[in-house]
Parts: structure tokens; sequence; C-alpha cells
């Protein structure tokens, strides 16, 4: 059944246009509040976090409309990230939780991401349902005036959260004498992610910690870590982070100014959890677009690397399936289940902190635990209908699929949340890679 409305993590698009208007999110709130109320005499509930777009005013309340329209009584937290959105949707035994943002977007998109009342974000048969309840008749599910929702806000979830995350770093460890550069990416843990980190011990340097509705994610955050990489020169940090704009990934920077991404991060926890027998199942899992290099290091360490489609969401299903506490992707999801069910950017971090304090070795030292194989990712928008599916391009993805044999790896897939083609392509020669690349991003171009 084709999506209509929900992609690779939940619904995104540019604010005040469909599927990002006010009308759609209040049909959401409709259909999903419909969905989650299970009957019974007891009050049901949903919690909404978000992040500091200036369109979170707007979704915001159409969502509260749609909720209490069917009865739900909701809870708001203001700027939250993700994952403490789904921490605090099972803290509070909530039905349901929704996370206002369009993650590493710039500030004139937005999403809406929906957690079950376990933490976990929904499937995609859930979301098809949701998706025919919202096209459907709703005037018949409206609540009668005596049973409508309740909204209300409360200020201490981002206590809360920071008490969360603390617990993830060893007990009886401190950051006493690491000077942390934190770029929250003037996005959802621009509160939360210097105050976690102070109170850890560390000396915090926080960037990006200034939102005003416009300039989330601009020139700042995991997507764009120059300035990052400018202040811990500038402060001699020994380490810099840099979130996303709803904080569920992490991307860090040594003491040198080299940028360690998701799959370095992957391979340090992993390895340092199999050390100290905390793995569950000895291996992790990660996306197609994992580097090579990674899944023979693990290899070499006698732990397995389980591939799944693009998006956070497939890694948790496949964690949750076959009993992995560590899995991510290479973009800095990285979801750690003995602590959250989703990514999360500032609980990733910490572990490689934990390792840098345990071992007193700097950050360059530790989290570069392979040498990474040739790669290249090229981003081609389009408009309207699927590139990929035109006759010239599929025979030259063929072509070069046969071309990189076992010797590398091709992946050509369309955003769920952007309107982009990812051409990604990796092998062990440069310059087959690039021609790979070249070849099949030409093809695209050609039908775009």
């Amino acid at each position: 059944m084709t999506r209509k409305y929900f992609g690779t993590d939940g619904i995104r698009g540019t604010a005040n246009t469909a599927p990002m208007t006010p009308e759609i999110a209040m049909r959401l709130g409709m259909a999903a509040g419909k969905y989650f109320r299970r009957g019974g005499s007891r009050r049901h509930s949903v919690v909404i976090g978000k992040d500091t777009r200036l369109s979170g005013y707007m979704i915001e309340p159409a969502l509260v409309a749609g909720f209490t329209s069917v009865g739900m009584d909701t809870t708001l937290f203001g700027p939250l990230p993700t994952p403490g959105v789904a921490m605090m949707t099972r803290s509070l035994r909530a039905d349901l939780g929704v996370m206002i943002s369009a993650s590493h977007n710039a500030f004139h998109d937005n999403g809406i991401k929906l957690f079950g009342p376990d933490g976990y974000k929904l499937s995609d048969e859930i979301e098809l349902e949701i998706e025919a309840l919202m096209d459907g008749g709703l005037d018949d599910k409206l609540a009668a005036p005596e049973a409508l929702g309740r909204a209300k806000r409360i200020d201490d979830c981002q206590a809360r959260y920071v008490e969360l995350v603390k617990r993830a770093f060893p007990r009886g460890m401190r950051l006493s004498g690491l000077r942390i550069v934190i770029d929250c990416a003037n996005g959802a843990a621009y509160r939360v992610a210097p105050v976690a980190l102070y109170e850890l011990g560390a000396e915090v340097i926080p960037i990006g910690v200034s939102p005003d509705g416009f300039n989330i994610n601009d020139e700042c955050g995991s997507t764009d870590t120059r300035a990052l990489v400018e202040a811990v020169d500038k402060y001699r940090a020994d380490i810099g982070i840099a979130l996303d704009g709803d904080a569920d990934r992490c991307i860090l920077i040594d003491e040198k100014g080299h940028e360690i991404d998701g799959d370095q991060l992957i391979g340090l926890v992993a390895g340092h959890w199999h050390e100290r027998g905390l793995l569950k199942k000895p291996g992790v899992v990660t996306t197609v677009m994992s580097n090579l290099g990674l899944e023979r290091h693990l290899d070499s360490l006698g732990l397995k690397l389980e591939r799944t489609r693009v998006g956070d969401r497939y890694v948790v299903e496949k964690m949750l399936a076959d009993g992995y506490n560590v899995g991510g992707e290479q973009s800095g999801h990285i979801v750690l289940s003995d602590y959250s069910t989703t990514g999360d950017g500032l609980i990733a971090a910490l572990q490689a902190l934990a390792v840098m304090v345990e071992t007193d070795k700097p950050l360059s030292e530790v989290a570069r635990v392979f040498d990474p194989s040739p790669q290249k990712l090229v981003n081609l928008r389009y408009k309207s209908g699927d590139p990929l599916d035109v006759d010239e391009v599929k025979s030259v993805i063929a072509t070069v699929e046969a071309r990189l044999g076992a010797s590398g790896h091709l992946v050509i897939r369309k955003s769920g949340t952007e309107p982009l083609i990812r051409v990604m392509a990796q092998a062990d020669d440069a310059d087959m890679m690039e021609q790979a690349v070249s070849d099949v991003a030409d093809a695209v171009r050609a039908a775009i």
C-alpha cells in the first residue's frame, strides 16, 4: 500500500505546505488519538515535544486541537530532544508521544514523529492504519463535550531528561578536567545538553544555543561542523560534540579538529562494550550506508554487522527482533537500547567520553578504530516523478553493480525526508568508487 503522509521518519515537509499544514496536523492528531484510545474508563493521554522552529508554534496547537477533540489529554513539553520525548512517553505512561521536528533539515521544513506507549517509533503497519483514519470520515470520532481532552504544560521534563542522560555515564566516573565544546545546532537540546555535561564535571563551552526560530541547523550542528571545528581549536578543547536539530544524532570532533562519524562511534562503542561483556549479542545493527571498513573491523573482533534499510527506525526494529543492544547509522544516529528507545546524540557522545576517561587517552587515539574504505555520497535534488524508474537509469545501475562486484557496494535510494536521490558507492579502489558514483549520478541527472 502506498504511503501518502509518512516517510522514513514520520511526516515531513515544508512548513505550511502539504503535508505540513495545520489541517493535516489536526487530522493526524484526531486519527492517532482515535487509534491509541483503547477504550475503558481511564483518561488517555499524549505528550508533545518540539524543537525550536518558528513553525512549531503553528503545528503544536493544531495537534492539540486534534488530540483533545477525540478525548485525549495533552501534555506539552516545549523544546526537548526527540529521545527525551520517547523517554517521557514511557515515564508518564502516556498512550502516545509526539515530536515536532524536521531533525537536521533547515528551519523552513518541519515534521511530526510518533512514538507508541513503549517509547518506540511506530511500525509501517500502524502508520498506514493512521493514514487510513486521516483520510476517512473523522467527524464520527469526536468526543462528547464532557469527554473532551485537556491540555497542560509541564516545566520539569528537561530536568528529568538530564537525569536520565547522566545515568548513561558510568557510575562513579566524572568528566572533571575535560574541556568540551557542545554545538546544539540552535535546536531542541540547547538547554539540556550543556547542563548534563556540566553536572557530570566538565568544563563546557556551548555554541549553537541561541535559537530564534530561523537558525536551527544553520551553519551549525552535525550537518555543518565548521563552527565546531573552529571552537575546538580556539578553546583548545578535548572534544567537540555536534548535535542536530532534535538531538537524536551526533558527530564528534577530536582535539586535532578531525571528524568522527557514526560508523567510527559504533565501532568504538561495540569494541569497548565487547571487552566488558556488555554486548547482549556479539554484533551490531547498522544500515546499507555503513562503511565496509566498519564491517571488517567488527569481523576482526568476532562481531557481526547486520545491515538494514536506511532509517534508525529499521535499525531499532532489527535490534529488537534479534536481541542486539548497539546499533546506528553513519550519519550519527546511535541507538543504545540499554538507555534509550531511539537515537540519542548526547548519550552516544557520553560513551566516547567514558572511554577517554577510562583510558586517559585523547579522542584522536580512541575513536579512530578502523581505516574507512573509499566512499562517496552524492545527493541529487528532483522535483517530481521517479528518476530511478527510468530504463536508462536502471541499465546504468546494473552495469555499475556488475563492475563493482564483490569488491564494492552501491546504494541508490530516494530520501524519505527530502526530495533527493542519494547515490552512494564504496570500494577498495578509490578510482572505481569515483567512477561508479559519477556514472550513476550522470544517469540520474539526465532523467530529472
